[in-house]
């Protein structure tokens, strides 16, 4: 083990650590995320553990509801290292789903409710888990391609499932405004309500499950490319939930906390960093379904107090501007976190002048957890930077030939800790791709280290615009686009040009109306050398987006 002094030396970033934080990852208290539920329920079982359509579980009667999926999974002879799927927003019945499976010793496989139908196909036949449990409303998806899809059954769950009489309304109020359920029957359908029912007279049945056994394959690439399912093992993800409770731990309430759960439980970001961290410190998470409604969303909150807020740059911008936003309290707010996309500096000042706190941004991907760097929990305004590697975990800049660079300059980001996955489902080509001989991973990101030891993140190196031989980062023009008052959102990209190699073009989204192209030019030339200006500017009444608000930069080009 290396002593501090060789640590220092190693990471020079661990002399910028808070004080009280260790410089290496403190054992976790359950090898497993079974074992982590587990203790979670005995210790907390009177806890509320999540909220939903204003509907609240205890620890207790949601372990019960996933023993209820367990027993039922394992009746139909499910077998530990089998996976089964989950399709579905944030609903109650997704983390008893969840649950359930890994009780099971199964593997969980998130899906993208919003995928098309060929997106689906792919994933799951690549994945080929042997049950697929997907919210009603996104049926039609499944049964368009049923007859192609390797899944023994497919389980219908409904937005009110396990919240009682409430969730009758919800129901029907969910299948009033589109229909759920498809016109013709699934081969292999049935019911969450009557799984549940089925359990009853089924015992479940313990399996050993251990840190080294895969726990969840969490797709990615979609903004990229093809997808691909990073293995991510119950010690990968018990080290990343272990490394965020080492960084907040004395920033949080001691009592029970509540965290804002708007990011899909199938993003990774929100299955670690706000699910089984809660869960770990016996918190709950209140669950937004449609974080897309921002009406209904800032209703939600006016009605909550809430002590963790996690959100990306476009769902800050969003609530931000609401014009209700005023009336919710944030004053039991004692954090909010960023992640999945840049967050750009306008947007975060708006945040902290509505709450008073800072956006504390975050880095990491799929493949790692997913965070590998965060900012101190005692900034006191938005840094521009994700702050320092999470305890255990290395970051390397490296150049095109995997050499690191000197501090200060500019490099791949790679990285290497107990979060990082040990490759891609079934693909061994594309693990041993961004894996380094000395065990780094490749992240595809642009970075520098900062004098006082800050990671900044550049951009996408695929997302790099080349002009004349400049480097030209998407992030920073697009951080000034959004400073212009009447810029609501902005995407910037590269085309091909006969004159300069690249040539920089934004697309924006205005706010309200008079923004011409004009003003936009004028405003950039104030604030970016010649090459940096976009050549041309197109309006769009809005950007195309992942499902957890990422502008999707690859649609874009493909519309030049």
């Amino acid at each position: 083990m290396n002593t501090s002094a060789e640590l220092l030396v190693a990471r020079p970033w661990l002399r910028h650590y808070p004080p009280g934080r260790p410089l290496e990852m403190s054992q976790p208290p359950y090898p497993t995320l079974v074992e982590l539920w587990r203790g979670a329920r005995a210790k907390f079982a009177n806890r509320v553990v999540a909220e939903s359509f204003g509907a609240r579980l205890t620890y207790e009667q949601m372990g019960r509801a996933a023993d209820s999926v367990t027993a039922w999974l394992q009746a139909q002879g499910f077998k530990k290292g089998e996976r089964a799927a989950i399709m579905g927003p944030n609903v109650m019945a997704y983390p008893a789903v969840m649950i359930g499976i890994l009780q099971a010793g199964g593997v969980v496989v998130n899906v993208n409710p919003l995928y098309t139908s060929r997106e689906l196909e792919f994933q799951l036949v690549d994945s080929t888990p042997r049950f697929l449990f997907v919210l009603e409303n996104f049926g039609a998806t499944v049964a368009a391609v049923r007859d192609k899809l390797p899944v023994e059954q497919v389980i219908l769950l409904a937005p009110g499932d396990l919240i009682g009489l409430k969730g009758h309304l919800v129901n029907f109020v969910s299948r009033r405004v589109k229909k759920a359920v498809p016109e013709a029957p699934m081969q292999g359908a049935t019911t969450f309500t009557k799984i549940l029912a089925e359990a009853r007279k089924l015992e479940r049945q313990p399996v050993a499950v251990s840190g080294d056994d895969l726990a969840v394959l969490q797709y990615t690439g979609g903004t990229t490319g093809t997808a691909k399912g990073a293995m991510l093992l119950h010690r990968n993800l018990i080290a990343n939930v272990q490394q965020g409770a080492d960084w907040f731990g004395d920033e949080l309430p001691t009592t029970a906390t509540v965290m804002i759960t708007a990011l899909p439980l199938y993003h990774i970001f929100a299955l670690t960093a706000c699910f089984w961290f809660q869960i770990l410190k016996g918190g709950s998470c209140l669950l937004i379904a449609n974080p897309r409604d921002i009406q209904g969303f800032v209703k939600t909150l006016q009605k909550s107090r809430f002590h963790i807020f996690a959100g990306v740059n476009t769902l800050y911008n969003a609530l931000a501007d609401h014009p209700d936003i005023g009336k919710v309290d944030f004053s039991t707010m004692a954090l909010s976190i960023a992640g999945g996309m840049a967050m750009q500096a306008a947007v975060a000042r708006k945040w902290r002048d509505l709450t008073g706190k800072p956006v504390l941004e975050g880095y990491g991907l799929s493949e790692t957890s997913p965070v590998l760097c965060c900012n101190r929990p005692d900034i006191e305004a938005f840094t521009g930077t994700v702050g320092y590697p999470v305890p255990s975990t290395e970051i390397s800049i490296r150049n095109a030939e995997g050499v690191e660079v000197a501090q200060g300059e500019t490099g791949e980001i790679c990285a290497r800790g107990p979060q990082v996955m040990p490759g891609y489902w079934d693909r061994p080509m594309a693990t041993q791709a961004v894996m380094t001989a000395d065990g780094f991973f490749r992240t595809g990101d642009g970075g520098v280290f900062l004098a006082d030891g800050q990671l900044k993140i550049v951009d996408r190196l695929k997302d790099l615009i080349i002009v004349s031989g400049f480097n030209v980062y998407p992030n920073e023009v697009e951080d000034v686009l959004v400073e212009h008052p009447l810029v609501n959102e902005a995407a910037v990209v590269g085309r091909p040009s006969a004159a300069s190699g690249e040539e920089v073009v934004a697309f924006v989204v205005p706010r309200g109306e008079g923004l011409t192209e004009e003003d936009l030019r004028k405003f950039c030339r104030e604030r970016l050398t010649g090459y940096k200006t976009p050549r041309a500017f197109l309006f769009r009444e809005d950007l195309p987006k992942s499902n957890v608000g990422k502008v999707l930069r690859r649609k874009l080009k493909e519309q030049l």
